[in-house]
């Protein structure tokens, strides 16, 4: 049977969008930044023939628990602004081999390069995030600028950073009610501080890495671009007020109803 044109596969056209904006945001300059989405075999098989290996690459990382799965992921040194453009090049779609350290390479990075060097620490996040929620399917790293600036000028502490995203805006609790995670600064790209995520990401979406960026995961890139639009904003009224007075704030107990009005549960620990 005849393939479909891998080019106009709707998971191909999800990644140069989503890349597109993320660019536009500013969250991924230069070649900053990077995603990685799990693709279902059936999905994949209608545009690749699942036997033909371009080349065997490895991971760096024993993912046992991701053999035979398939993602597609940004390439290292990539620009994002060039994913819509030049996708065979700026992607690839990726198969975790038998071994369940190599990744079987089935399309893109046509000019011989290879994933993102976090790939590591992305496999880790999704085996966490599907150990509490087998829907998961993508993992999004990038830079949002407030949000890093804050971690300049907020302590680094996970219950009070979200309490204080809790409370600019109304959405925010509803939107991110497991809150987010704060790393300190660890050396990126190392298994360290993927490991270090992937136990974060058993507890919540979202991942500080405090002077660098966010990971942020979910069932969609969708899903996954709002909640890194929703910390993005919070943290930018953060920022625009933090030299402020402040005289009002979204208290705990309103919160609290915010919590019951959309059938929520946030996070224990964090509302008085």
């Amino acid at each position: 049977m005849k393939k479909k044109d891998i080019f106009t596969a709707p998971f191909v056209q999800e990644m140069e969008d989503t890349t597109a904006n993320m660019y536009r945001l500013g969250w991924d300059e230069r070649n900053g930044g990077n995603i990685s989405y799990l693709l279902p075999e059936e999905e994949v098989a209608e545009y690749l023939d699942l036997h033909e290996v371009i080349r065997r690459i490895p991971t760096g990382f024993d993912a046992k628990p991701l053999i035979g799965k398939y993602f597609i992921v940004t390439g290292t040194g990539k620009y994002f602004k060039n994913v819509k453009g030049d996708p065979e090049t700026n992607l690839g779609i990726i198969r975790i081999a038998e071994d369940g350290t190599t990744a079987e390479l089935l399309w893109g990075f046509a000019d011989g390069g290879r994933f993102t060097s976090e790939l590591p620490a992305h496999l880790m996040s999704h085996i966490s995030r599907l150990s509490v929620d087998p829907e998961n399917r993508v993992v999004m790293h990038c830079h949002p600028t407030n949000l890093l600036a804050m971690t300049y000028v907020h302590p680094l502490d996970t219950n009070e950073f979200t309490h204080t995203l809790w409370q600019m805006s109304t959405e925010c609790v509803v939107v991110f009610p497991d809150g987010v995670e704060v790393l300190p600064w660890m050396l990126c790209g190392t298994n360290a501080i993927g490991e270090a995520t992937a136990e974060c990401m058993t507890r919540a979406r979202s991942v500080v890495w405090a002077l660098h960026g966010l990971y942020g995961a979910g069932k969609t890139l969708d899903e996954a671009f709002g909640l890194v639009e929703t910390v993005e904003k919070a943290a930018t009224i953060y920022m625009l007020t933090a030299g402020l007075k402040r005289i009002n704030t979204i208290t705990d107990d309103q919160m609290k109803q915010l919590a019951v009005r959309f059938s929520i549960t946030p996070r224990a620990g964090i509302l008085k």
